[in-house]
C-alpha cells in the first residue's frame, strides 16, 4: 500500500505531466455568429454502454486501498453521484494483498448507487496468477458495470521490481472478455493506444478503449521520482514524453474501430473535453485535476467538474450543437497544422 501513497502524493506535490502537448491545440472550433439555438438547449445528457450518464464524462481511475485513498474515493464517488457521472476506481489489485483495502471500494458503489461504476486491475497482472476469477471478484466488490484492464509497459518498465512480461497478454486479454459475464474495457496509463492495438482489441472482443494519450499525467516521471537509483529517475525523465498524443491516438482509435472510445490523458478544460468528443470519443475521463479537490470535499469535486461541463456546453452552444450528436456531425473542427 506504500507505493499507492507514494503514487499520491506525487501527484500532489510534483509536476508529474509530460512536456509533450495532447495535440488538441491543432484543432479549432468554426465560431458560428448566429448558432440558431439557446444556451438553455444545450444538453450534455447522453448513454455510454447502456447506462445513462449525466454529461460525457467520467471521474477515471485514480487510487484506492489506504486510509487517505479511501477518503479520496468516498468523495469521487460523491461527486459522480451529484452530477450522474460515471466513475472508475484505482487499480483494484491492492484489495488481494491486503483484504482490509477491500472498504475503499466496496464504500464508491455505496455511496454512488445510481451511476456507472467500473472496477481496474492491471492487463499484465494476468501473467502474473490473476485471471477471470480476480477480474470477477473486483466487480463483484464493486457491483461494478465493467472493468478496466489497464496497460502501463511504460510504469512497469522504470518502477522497481515492476511487471514487465506482456507476451502473450493479448490473448489472455480475450480469455478473460470471453469469459466474464460483464463488459470489459481496456485503458493506457498515459501513453496513448495506436490504430492497430485498437484493432487488436476489437478482434479480441473488448466493450470500449480508454485512449489515455500523452499530454497529462506521466507515470514515467512519477516512477521517475519514487525511484532512489540515479538510473532509474533518469529513465523517468528521458521516457517521460514517450507514446502518442491524446488527440492523435484518439483520431487513429476513430478511424480504425467502431468501439465506444474514452479520451483522457492531459484534458484540462471544457473546450478540450469538445474537441474530443467532435473527433469522435464518446466521453472524455479526468483524473489529475480532480485529485486535489477529492482530497478537499465531495463538493470542491462536483465543483471542479461543473466547471468542465459548463465549458463543453459554452463550446457546443458557439458551433450551434445542441447535443453531442451535434457536435460530432457538425463539421465544425478543423487542423490548423499539416
Amino acid at each position: 500500500m506504500r507505493r499507492k501513497l507514494d503514487h499520491v502524493a506525487i501527484c500532489l506535490q510534483e509536476e508529474v505531466e509530460a512536456r509533450q502537448d495532447t495535440g488538441f491545440e491543432r484543432y479549432r472550433f468554426t465560431h458560428r455568429a448566429l448558432p440558431e439555438i439557446s444556451l438553455g438547449e444545450v444538453s450534455l445528457a447522453g448513454r455510454f454502454l447502456g447506462r445513462d450518464v449525466g454529461a460525457p464524462l467520467m471521474i477515471a481511475s485514480m487510487t484506492g486501498g489506504p486510509q487517505f485513498s479511501r477518503d479520496i474515493n468516498r468523495n469521487l464517488a460523491r461527486a459522480a453521484q451529484m452530477l450522474g457521472l460515471p466513475i472508475a476506481v484505482g487499480s483494484q489489485r491492492v484489495m488481494f494483498r491486503h483484504p482490509e483495502a477491500r472498504t475503499s471500494f466496496t464504500e464508491v458503489r455505496e455511496i454512488a448507487p445510481d451511476v456507472p461504476v467500473y472496477g481496474n486491475l492491471g492487463a499484465v497482472q494476468l501473467n502474473c496468477g490473476f485471471g477471470v476469477e480476480e477480474v470477477l471478484q473486483a466487480a463483484d466488490v464493486l457491483r461494478a458495470d465493467g472493468v478496466f484492464l489497464h496497460l502501463n509497459a511504460t510504469q512497469e518498465a522504470i518502477q522497481l521490481r515492476g511487471d514487465t512480461n506482456f507476451r502473450g497478454l493479448l490473448d489472455r486479454i480475450g480469455e478473460v472478455v470471453r469469459a466474464a459475464r460483464l463488459p470489459i474495457l481496456v485503458k493506457e496509463s498515459g501513453a496513448g493506444i495506436s490504430a492497430a492495438v485498437a484493432i487488436q482489441l476489437e478482434d479480441k472482443g473488448v466493450a470500449a478503449i480508454d485512449v489515455s494519450g500523452v499530454g497529462g499525467t506521466s507515470w514515467a516521471r512519477v516512477e521517475g521520482f519514487r525511484a532512489k537509483e540515479p538510473m532509474r529517475r533518469r529513465l523517468g525523465e528521458v521516457f517521460a514524453d514517450w507514446g502518442i498524443p491524446t488527440a492523435e491516438s484518439l483520431v487513429q482509435c476513430r478511424a480504425a474501430t467502431s468501439l465506444p472510445l474514452i479520451a483522457s490523458g492531459g484534458i484540462r478544460t471544457g473546450l478540450d473535453a469538445a474537441k474530443a468528443l467532435a473527433l469522435g470519443a464518446d466521453l472524455v475521463a479526468l483524473a489529475l485535476p480532480l485529485l486535489e479537490p477529492a482530497t478537499r470535499s465531495a463538493d470542491a469535486v462536483a465543483q471542479a467538474l461543473s466547471q468542465i461541463c459548463e465549458e463543453m456546453r459554452l463550446a457546443m452552444f458557439l458551433v450551434g450543437a445542441r447535443d453531442v450528436q451535434g457536435l460530432r456531425s457538425g463539421h465544425s473542427l478543423r487542423c490548423i497544422e499539416g
